[in-house]
């Protein structure tokens, strides 16, 4: 069997997998915290062009009002920076880019801004 092979399909829509279950609670910390003031998980869907849409997984308001779209991966592919990087051109969002780092290499989350 190829290692390569990635699984078809995704999550039913609104239901997180266990790296955005844990990024979630990670902005809920942030939120108790007073750093942002809401976030959402799956709730917009942003049209890049005919036929190509980009639900990002999380809407995030920051305490002092910026909003900013978080997209969470475990690994990335190059349809997905596609989309974000197209994304980041045609919204006036800041676009974040997270992905989980491996307990080897410290935890937390690896943060790219676009």
């Amino acid at each position: 069997m190829n290692k390569n092979v990635q699984a078809l399909g995704r999550m039913k829509s609104g239901k997180m997998n266990n790296t955005e279950k844990a990024y979630a609670q990670y902005l809920e910390m942030q939120r108790r915290e007073g750093e942002i003031s809401y976030y959402s998980f799956d709730n917009i869907n942003l049209r890049l062009a005919d036929n190509t849409f980009y639900k990002p997984d999380f809407l995030v308001m920051r305490s002092d009002g910026q909003l900013e779209i978080h997209e969470v991966k475990g690994h990335w592919t190059d349809d997905a920076l596609v989309k974000i990087k197209v994304a980041a051109d045609k919204f006036p969002f800041k676009f974040i880019a997270i992905m989980k780092q491996t307990k080897r290499n410290g935890g937390g989350w690896d943060v790219r801004d676009f």
